[in-house]
């Protein structure tokens, strides 16, 4: 054997171990709807080329029943309203193929349990699609389906994400039927943002918003409304050694906030915010699973906005959507999984807020996950 070549080949292994990492390091999650000034954005995030045809890849429908003790029964067929920005073409055709992966009965325009609106309330003209919003409408009525197999689906688009669109799409779907409106948007609180408030308080109307997606930040708008059920978010993971046979921690990127505007709710009873503190309740919101055929099939997707319309989907499984408010979870807190481990500081682990609950979760009330994750229908 030639001498030289145990160096040759050490310095060849080398050299590829040194480009190896910068040429297979995977894409980073990107944001589904970049930050905009003067505009909500969805809180998704995806990571491009994650798409695969084959089958489902992250938490699908079967898994959340399982993490989250749903019952066998189908439930109420209450009108789940899901408020959202631009046009989604292949809503009904992505719904149909989630839906048929997880064995949920089909939900359809032609069965009247799948319905599409503009923001007038009218079948057409729909608004223009959006790539970061269509990935948000999906993401959105899966998530209903997955917690309410039953719930009719009432999908209002506004013409843009603006805060006035947005809130008349609100309206629209409580004026269309809706008992439980699904808000998976947000934008940092403000005055020009409050001015909107009174759309998403309806008498009668449970109302849920996403706390948002980047950690512990100011508070997002309308999460933070006291008349919103805020819901944060949280990283599921199998755990066999444990009854539940599931373990949860605070989602790192999961929102939560102390208002600068709101008033304190007297329901609401934390110590080291002055003001409203968001989030009320949590589920899952990392590695969820959707079909999105835009994407290229099916794609594991993260955000608030994944938790959100699951528990909105929850609310109207229980029969009780209208009369579940926030003040609601927290007077049943004992109803819900508490979770204690986690924070949603990304970049220094509880750091941001002293080792606080307002970004560190621990036991009972934490701002990342609330009062805690369901525990079937108990806490609804």
């Amino acid at each position: 054997m030639n001498r030289r070549w145990p160096v040759v080949l050490a310095a060849v292994v080398a050299a590829i171990g040194a480009v190896t990492p910068a040429a297979s390091a995977a894409p980073a999650p990107r944001a589904a709807c970049p930050e905009q000034p003067g505009v909500l954005r969805c809180l998704t995030t995806y990571t491009p080329g994650a798409a695969r045809a084959l089958g489902p890849a992250g938490w699908g429908g079967d898994d959340l029943a399982s993490a989250y003790g749903l019952p066998a029964s189908a439930g109420s067929d209450t009108v789940v309203g899901i408020s959202i920005a631009f046009d989604a073409p292949n809503l009904e055709a992505d719904l149909a193929a989630y839906r048929a992966q997880y064995g949920l009965p089909p939900c359809t325009t032609a069965n009247g349990c799948f319905r599409k609106v503009n923001q007038q309330g009218a079948a057409a003209p729909v608004p223009e699609a959006n790539f970061g919003w269509t990935l948000e409408s999906t993401l959105d009525v899966s998530m209903v389906s997955a917690a309410c197999p039953s719930c009719r689906i009432l999908v209002v688009e506004g013409n843009s994400p603006g805060f006035a669109d947005l809130a008349e799409t609100a309206d629209t779907a409580v004026r269309l039927g809706a008992k439980v409106v699904s808000n998976s948007y947000g934008a940092r609180e403000n005055g020009a943002a409050l001015a909107y408030a009174s759309h998403y308080r309806h008498p009668g109307v449970t109302v849920v918003a996403s706390s948002g997606d980047t950690g512990f930040t100011a508070a997002s708008y309308p999460a933070v409304l006291a008349s919103t059920i805020a819901v944060g978010g949280t990283s599921l993971a199998r755990d066999p050694d444990s009854p539940r046979g599931w373990a949860e921690r605070a989602w790192t990127y999961g929102g939560s906030g102390c208002s600068a505007y709101i008033a304190k709710p007297k329901w609401q009873r934390d110590a080291h915010c002055g003001k409203r503190t968001v989030a009320d309740v949590s589920a899952a919101a990392e590695d969820i699973a959707i079909h999105y055929a835009d994407a290229g099939g099916w794609l594991p997707v993260n955000g608030t906005s994944a938790s959100a319309p699951f528990i909105a989907g929850l609310i109207g499984r229980s029969g009780h959507a209208g009369a579940i408010g926030p003040a609601d979870v927290y007077a049943k807190a004992g109803s819900f999984t508490d979770v204690t481990a986690g924070h949603n500081d990304p970049a220094g682990a509880g750091k941001k807020c002293g080792g606080d609950y307002l970004c560190v979760a621990g036991p009972g009330y934490d701002a990342p996950t609330g009062v805690g994750v369901p525990n079937g229908l108990a806490g609804f």
